[in-house]
């Protein structure tokens, strides 16, 4: 499961996966998030926010990853990894290539670190 958490004001997303991401979880994502950049014409960042990285339930949750961040990326200013996890320094190091967003990793202590990178920018 991945609680979403979206701030009107901020503009700021913050998933939080509780577990194995699922295929689910990023159609759910998309349903939320869809709306809200039709309406202000897209999300100042967004904030994946876990201690370790949980990974993926299948390849079909790996593939639906993929897809939202192909569909959204443009859409999205920045994303941070909250995380003690490899992955978020791994993803900032990829992600500055592969994606427009701008991509930082953050200690999985520094949420309101992350929160002000965002909001400065």
């Amino acid at each position: 499961m991945l609680e979403i958490n979206l701030d009107d004001k901020s503009k700021i997303a913050i998933l939080k996966p509780n577990g194995a991401l699922l295929e689910e979880d990023f159609k759910e994502v998309t349903r939320v998030i869809n709306p809200f950049i039709e309406k202000s014409g897209k999300i100042n960042g967004v904030i994946i926010y876990t201690e370790s990285f949980p990974g993926w339930d299948s390849f079909m949750g790996l593939l639906e990853h993929l897809r939202f961040i192909k569909e959204h990326h443009k859409k999205i200013s920045h994303v941070a990894f909250v995380t003690d996890s490899a992955v978020g320094k791994f993803a900032e190091d990829i992600g500055n290539h592969f994606v427009s967003a701008e991509v930082k990793n953050f200690s999985f202590n520094k949420l309101e670190d992350a929160k002000r990178w965002i909001e400065e920018d």
